[in-house]
């Protein structure tokens, strides 16, 4: 028995590569429930992402979540679908296509979802049929958790299980401090204060977890912390003008706090009427920061009393950040080195060692 069906299609003639797979968390394939309901499945059967004993959750998940979710989900993500489909699928497509024309031919770029399509085994099996013999995967989480990152490495080990010959793997975990990052996310900032004016408070809103994960160690709200502690230095900000908050919190048990929503119901009763808001752990706008933060949070802060609410986009394709993670790439890529023998010398010394192809 082959336990290797996969690789039949391997050529000895082809030169390698340097494989890169830009990874995100994911969407359903349409803003209806029929579709969001597998993409929820898929999320939320995950033991990363939902740490309740398997039993019991599967009850919960099959008998009330996607009962009741995949409705309400639909709804939300059909008020951000764009002409193109997803906004997190299509920017990730812009995001992948700008990183691979600015790495030149030596490389080769895929990119994946966690969950839905496409799968991180098909951004893989992409790579593989490149002759990709050594691969960089970047999670485009600047924060590592669990939930997301460890997540995403447990989906690569998955794959490469049923690979015959494994490639050389580097995996970033973070780059929650990367000086780029940071000079990228200010420049941001700058630019919408140029164009808009300047609020009273920065917001700077990342995505929640349990509180349950930070004490088991999981070292993701300390980086959101010292991501919001950087860029506020970099913008000279005082500790009055900036608050990290945390959102997307759902379920009976606590999240990491303040919570996003709480915050800006408050800030409007302590006096702070025009804020800007940010999510710096959003490489990409998606349903949480298009309708989470724009919409539902926009129309907290205003029921409140709050009178502007501007949000700074996320980082997207914009050509500097692009450049960021390209340099990001190039960086955990040193000392790889590719044979610079032509695929024809390649084919001429593997047919003379008796290969097929």
């Amino acid at each position: 028995m082959n336990l290797y069906k996969n690789e039949t299609s391997y050529r000895h003639d082809q030169a390698p590569r340097i494989g890169v797979l830009i990874t995100n968390l994911g969407t359903p394939a349409a803003p209806t429930a029929k579709a969001v309901r597998p993409y929820l499945r898929e999320f939320l059967s995950d033991t990363r992402v939902v740490e309740i004993p398997r039993l019991i959750w599967w009850f919960i998940l099959n008998g009330v979540v996607l009962l009741t979710r995949p409705p309400r989900s639909a709804h939300a993500y059909a008020k951000i679908w764009t002409e193109q489909g997803s906004p997190l699928l299509v920017n990730t497509q812009k995001q992948a296509a700008a990183i691979a024309e600015q790495l030149g031919e030596s490389y080769v770029v895929a990119y994946a979802m966690r969950y839905g399509q496409p799968s991180i085994a098909a951004g893989l099996q992409q790579l593989k049929m490149a002759n990709a013999r050594h691969i960089i995967v970047l999670p485009l989480y600047p924060q590592y958790a669990a939930s997301s990152t460890g997540s995403t490495f447990d989906a690569v080990a998955k794959e490469l299980t049923q690979w015959r010959w494994v490639p050389e793997l580097r995996f970033v975990g973070s780059y929650h401090d990367h000086e780029n990052y940071i000079n990228v996310l200010a420049a941001s900032v700058k630019q919408h204060w140029q164009q808009h004016g300047r609020a009273e408070k920065l917001v700077m809103s990342f995505h929640g977890l349990p509180k349950a994960h930070l004490l088991q160690g999981d070292p993701y709200f300390c980086q959101c912390h010292k991501t919001g502690r950087l860029l506020a230095e970099r913008l000279q900000l005082s500790s009055e003008q900036y608050q990290i908050t945390f959102q997307s919190r759902f379920g009976a048990q606590e999240w990491l706090q303040p919570y996003t929503d709480v915050t800006l119901k408050q800030l409007p009763t302590q006096g702070v009427k025009n804020i800007d808001v940010i999510c710096p752990g959003f490489s990409s706008d998606c349903l949480e920061t298009l309708e989470e933060i724009m919409i539902q949070n926009q129309e907290l802060f205003k029921a409140a009393g709050g009178e502007q609410f501007k949000y700074i986009p996320a980082l997207n394709a914009e050509p500097a950040h692009i450049e960021m993670l390209t340099q990001l790439i190039k960086q955990q890529t040193q000392g790889w080195q590719l044979s610079q023998e032509g695929s024809i010398n390649i084919k001429v010394r593997a047919q003379q060692q008796g290969a097929q192809q």
